[in-house]
Order: C-alpha cells, then sequence, then structure tokens
C-alpha cells in the first residue's frame, strides 16, 4: 500500500514538476505587455513620434491634392 502511495504521489510529482504551460503563458504575457507598450510611446509624444510622422505625412499629401480635403 505505500508503495503504491509512494509511486502515485512521485508520478504525480514529476507530472506537475515537467508542466510548464503556465509558465508559457506568463511568459507570453510579459512579452504582449512589453510590445504594448512600445507602441503606446512610439504613437505618444507631443513632438515627434510616430503619429506626428504620420500626421505630416497626410499633411503633404493633402497639400499636393490642393487641399481637396480638409482635416477635420
Amino acid at each position: 500500500m505505500f508503495t503504491t502511495l509512494f509511486v502515485k504521489t512521485k508520478v504525480a510529482l514529476e507530472n506537475y514538476k515537467n508542466d510548464e504551460q503556465g509558465v508559457t503563458a506568463i511568459e507570453y504575457g510579459l512579452i504582449a505587455a512589453a510590445v504594448a507598450g512600445v507602441i503606446a510611446l512610439s504613437f505618444s509624444g507631443t513632438n515627434g513620434g510616430i503619429a506626428q510622422a504620420l500626421t505630416d505625412v497626410f499633411e503633404t499629401i493633402r497639400v499636393a491634392l490642393g487641399g481637396a480635403v480638409t482635416p477635420p
């Protein structure tokens, strides 16, 4: 009886030790948070950044079209 209990306990602990699904989910969550942070920082800011660059490009296109499209 004790041998069976020992073996079952040993197998359960080995399966628990080798289960890395939770760790992988946490790693992916941290990577997603880092990517979201980088995207947020690149679009924020009053002087420069991707948002300002996109605004400048679309303003240049608007002027090139003769002001056909007025900004909101």
